[in-house]
């Protein structure tokens, strides 16, 4: 089984700034450089057959370059707890549109709807129960301002889980039309 999920990488600059909001909150389990990304849709574990047509689908997706833009950061709860402290994505609707044909991409091979609503955003760190507060944090990184940046690809990733965390290896980048 191949763990994957379809995503924008940022470039250095962008990973940069984002990096520069590291810390600050205890217990929380910040991403690395090589983790920052902005997911379209997560696969899940598929067996390799199924990964060669999603790769084959994801292939037949025309779409147009556009360009992104970090504003903000917030966070995710669940059951009234938070799990994940984030860069918020200036809405975009060609990012809308690319995220709705990744989506159609992996129905098409028979993976189940995504269920979730898309919020386009950049993991920053993960929470758990132990994590510190975080008002501190929200306050001062809410004026977090980045980019724009031009998308001209996305990229079908490998996840692979280790003790150390998860290890992110982009497998195929498909280029957007000019």
């Amino acid at each position: 089984m191949t763990r994957l999920f379809v995503a924008l990488r940022p470039p250095a600059p962008i990973r940069d700034a984002l990096l520069m909001t590291i810390g600050g909150v205890e217990g929380a389990r910040w991403q690395d450089d090589g983790q920052l990304h902005l997911t379209l849709r997560f696969v899940g574990e598929i067996d390799p057959p199924q990964a060669e047509d999603l790769a084959a689908e994801l292939g037949r997706i025309e779409a147009p370059r556009f360009e992104l833009k970090i504003a903000g950061v917030g966070h995710f709860e669940k059951k009234d707890r938070l799990h994940a402290l984030w860069a918020a994505v200036v809405p975009s609707p060609p990012l809308d549109v690319l995220q709705q044909k990744v989506e159609r991409a992996c129905q098409r091979i028979g993976l189940e709807p995504e269920h979730r609503k898309f919020t386009p955003h950049l993991t920053l760190a993960r929470l758990g129960g132990r994590s510190g507060a975080v008002g501190e944090w929200l306050a001062a990184n809410g004026a977090l301002s980045a980019g724009p940046w031009p998308i001209d690809e996305f990229r079908l990733y490998e996840s692979q889980l280790t003790p150390a965390g998860p290890l992110y290896e982009p497998i195929i980048s498909y280029r957007l039309r000019p």
